[in-house]
């Protein structure tokens, strides 16, 4: 198919084919450094609400408890639980449409709220913090139901004495406490002991959808940038080959005509210039041979 084509059609057709290669391999690479480089800012996001949680978990622990302290017996008040004020706040936040989407969790393995009762998957997440002390920070991809989320999750540690008020036996705790909540569950916490993990989460499609508009976005620009270097090379083959040549069989054509006067200068000092010259000192030649015939028309 190509032997039909001029030389402008067939550089075009080249070019095209290595552009669909080059937008398909980078197309794929790219997807995937941006879903990773969505994870990191999205990550980067949560891990600034997690450490705004955790100062609200402070602050409950360290000026709202010891206040309220005195009155916990004669009446119970989940506010005045650090991480019901957590829960409370982020949800204030999520009314924001930015973040409405995000979801925040104390899973817990042994919670006086059986509402922070770590599922099956945040155990194991818990439990791998229990394991390695030094792991600070774990995120991923976890399937539901409703579809893939993105999480990210950070040990949640005993690190203030008055989280041991509520926690440490029931016998010690709040007497209206243990009235709504029972004496079986959230007991036998120690200081520095991992007793759960902090984790928010986000709908996958929402990582996956921002990679791939940024992964668009540049494709096309890549493609316009490609699309622009095939129409500057077309220009540069018509102006600096194509248009040489074609120059150059018209004069050989007039050649073979018998014009052989014909004047011509090379265009250029490259290969077409080269070819231009050999193709001067041909014509050259045969004006030469034909004269000596003429001036010896019985000469062999």
């Amino acid at each position: 198919m190509l032997k039909n084509l001029n030389l402008k059609k067939k550089f075009t057709i080249v070019l095209l084919l290595i552009l669909a290669f080059a937008l398909s391999i980078s197309g794929w690479i790219l997807s995937s450094i941006l879903i990773e480089r969505a994870e990191d800012e999205i990550a980067a996001k949560a891990l600034t609400l997690i450490d705004t949680i955790s100062s609200v978990r402070v602050y409950s622990v360290d000026q709202i408890t010891p206040e309220l302290s005195d009155n916990l017996d004669n009446r119970f008040l989940p506010q005045s639980i650090s991480a019901y004020a957590a829960r409370e706040v982020f949800e204030i936040l999520r009314k924001q449409p930015k973040y409405n989407d995000y979801f925040y969790k104390e899973a817990t393995l042994n919670p006086t709220n059986i509402r922070d009762k770590a599922d099956e998957f945040e155990t194991k997440i818990v439990e791998e913090f229990r394991s390695n002390k030094e792991l600070k920070q774990v995120n991923g991809f976890r399937s539901l139901a409703s579809g893939n989320i993105f999480y990210i999750a950070r040990p949640l540690k005993v690190s203030q004495e008055g989280c041991l008020k509520c926690h440490s036996t029931y016998d010690v705790a709040p007497k209206s406490m243990i009235d709504i909540y029972g004496k079986n569950n959230g007991f036998g916490w120690k200081m520095n002991e991992i007793v759960g993990a902090q984790i928010i989460s986000i709908p996958g499609k929402r990582v996956i959808n921002q990679a791939r508009q940024s992964a668009v976005i540049i494709i096309l620009i890549v493609f316009i940038v490609f699309i622009a270097i095939i129409v500057l090379i077309n220009i540069f083959l018509r102006n600096q080959i194509v248009a040489p040549l074609k120059r150059l069989t018209r004069i050989a054509e007039e050649v073979s005509t018998g014009h052989l006067d014909l004047q011509f200068e090379p265009p250029s000092n490259d290969e077409i210039g080269s070819l231009s010259k050999a193709f001067k000192r041909m014509q050259l030649s045969l004006a030469i041979a034909f004269k000596k015939l003429k001036e010896n028309p019985d000469s062999k």
